[in-house]
């Protein structure tokens, strides 16, 4: 990981993500998690004070230092253990079938194989868990897809390798993963910004 990458990126997504209409979505997305929780892409802690009382213990998969340095603050005045459990959400370190949920926010735009992180969300998820994801990705308007494509090199270069046109919703159902809400809607944001606002929100079970 470069010095763009470590130092500056992670405090670029802090500061573009942290707003109150974001946050109210992180709410509505961490509302039905309970029990131990791994957390992809925990990055800043942005999704801290938004845990209900029914989650008893969070392990973060963080890869960035500074991310998790960000993160302290917020650590110290949570009521729940947070404990940092691993770099990389391709290769997670945790047993099968060990957690109740998995959160993922604004994380499976940057992981450079998603599709794998997702396979390894579902090993470690309890038959009956929970997936929880807000992300943002591919737009269902041509035009706004169009420009995504387009961007996403540039993006990828300056955001920590972020795609812009990802299909989280398919990601999500090829994983094997039961999706039982999703919403999709451009997130908070003016219109030319559109080809970085779509998202996906939602609650997946592993059967």
């Amino acid at each position: 990981m470069g010095w763009w990458e470590e130092r500056v990126v992670p405090r670029m997504v802090d500061a573009a993500l942290k707003g109150k209409e974001i946050g109210e979505l992180r709410g509505e997305v961490c509302a039905p998690l309970s029990g131990r929780v791994l957390e992809l892409g925990f990055g800043s802690g942005l999704n801290i004070r938004w845990y209900p009382q029914t989650v008893t213990a969070v392990h973060a998969v963080e890869p960035s230092d500074r991310g998790w340095e960000l993160s302290a603050r917020r650590r110290a005045r949570s009521s729940v253990p947070i404990v940092r459990s691993g770099l990389d959400g391709q290769d997670l370190a945790e047993d099968d079938a060990s957690y109740d949920a998995v959160l993922c926010t604004f994380t499976l735009c940057t992981i450079p194989d998603p599709a794998r992180a997702l396979r390894e969300s579902v090993r470690v998820l309890r038959p009956g868990g929970t997936f929880a994801f807000l992300e943002h990705g591919l737009a269902p308007d041509a035009g706004v897809a169009r420009w995504q494509r387009r961007l996403d090199p540039v993006q990828r270069r300056v955001a920590g390798g972020c795609h812009l046109s990802r299909d989280v919703a398919a990601l999500v159902a090829d994983a094997g993963l039961r999706t039982t809400t999703l919403t999709t809607e451009y997130l908070p944001g003016p219109r030319p910004s559109r080809p970085w606002l779509h998202g996906f929100r939602g609650l997946a079970v592993r059967d």
